[in-house]
């Protein structure tokens, strides 16, 4: 099979429909694009996470004088009700399941409230208005219902919380982001592939004499339907090289040039070795999509 025949008849198939090939091309960009910034999203949701797990407490707060916890009815937390919470963070039954813990008493509390809010509410508020807490790292953050379980309930006690249950609703507004660009690069995707298929259907009309010149002379099958394969890949290959353009310009400026400056609190982003994994993915979907409709199509069209 001479390949420099089939490609220069590709490249002519591609000046002949240009403005369906800038269409294919296109629509190729936008979807590829959505599908690699889908992937990016669920990297930086992972990364997030995983940061976030291993930093996150669970955050056991003893009654202050303005708990109106049942739990607190008999006012702020005694010492002997802060060294029983001692005694089972200790235990046989707990301790294997903690990393580490501290300890802050109301008067320490209330030393950092007065340096955050100013001098000025050292009349406002005091220290037994401020809860003691103890703050508990695990060794599995998803074994925080135990703890809870543990302590919810017990005298003394007004509140046990997780500081995961403070993320979930940003991971979840996020995995929602993810499916909304997961079902617009779908749509574009399925668009891509009718208007690849139309195009080649559109490229062998246009040469119908040629075609049927070939089969007097006793042209294979694959040699007639290779050069139309190969302009709908030349199609998908440039859309596929501007969706990897873009999605580089999504990490370079909108996570390092942006989002990394303002958004202090998360540590870990997305780089170029997430990149590297995320190009070649949307390089092989537009190729192997463009190469299977575009078979499908001049096989369609030979048979008719």
């Amino acid at each position: 099979m001479r390949f420099g025949l089939i490609t220069g008849e590709a490249l002519s198939g591609l000046r002949r429909n240009a403005s369906m090939v800038i269409s294919v091309v296109l629509v190729t960009f936008v979807s590829l694009t959505f599908v690699g910034a889908a992937i990016l999203m669920q990297a930086q949701i992972g990364k997030m996470k995983d940061f976030w797990v291993d930093r996150a407490q669970v955050a056991v707060y003893m009654c202050a004088s303005v708990s109106t916890a049942a739990t607190c009815a008999d006012g702020v937390a005694t010492q002997d009700q802060i060294d029983e919470i001692t005694a089972e963070l200790d235990g046989p039954t707990l301790s294997p399941l903690i990393r580490d813990y501290t300890f802050e008493t109301s008067d320490e509390a209330y030393a950092k409230a007065i340096e955050q809010l100013g001098a000025e509410y050292e009349s406002i508020i005091t220290p037994d208005q401020i809860n003691a807490t103890f703050s508990i790292n695990l060794v599995d953050q998803g074994q925080s219902d135990v703890i809870a379980e543990a302590f919810s309930g017990k005298t003394g006690v007004e509140e046990v919380r997780d500081q995961m249950q403070y993320l979930e609703p940003l991971f979840s507004a996020l995995t929602v982001a993810t499916y909304i660009a997961v079902g617009i690069a779908g749509l574009m995707l399925i668009a891509a592939v009718l208007l690849i298929a139309t195009t080649i259907r559109l490229s062998a009309f246009a040469r119908r004499k040629e075609i049927g010149i070939m089969r007097l002379v006793g042209a294979s099958n694959r040699f007639i339907q290779t050069p139309f394969i190969l302009e709908g890949v030349f199609a998908a290959l440039i859309g596929s090289a501007l969706a990897s353009l873009g999605v580089w310009s999504i990490v370079e400026f909108g996570v390092n040039g942006y989002l990394r400056e303002r958004i202090t609190f998360v540590t870990t982003w997305v780089g170029y070795a997430d990149l590297a994994l995320v190009i070649p993915v949307i390089v092989v979907i537009g190729v192997v999509l463009a190469a299977l409709s575009a078979g499908f199509a001049i096989r369609r069209w030979l048979r008719a």
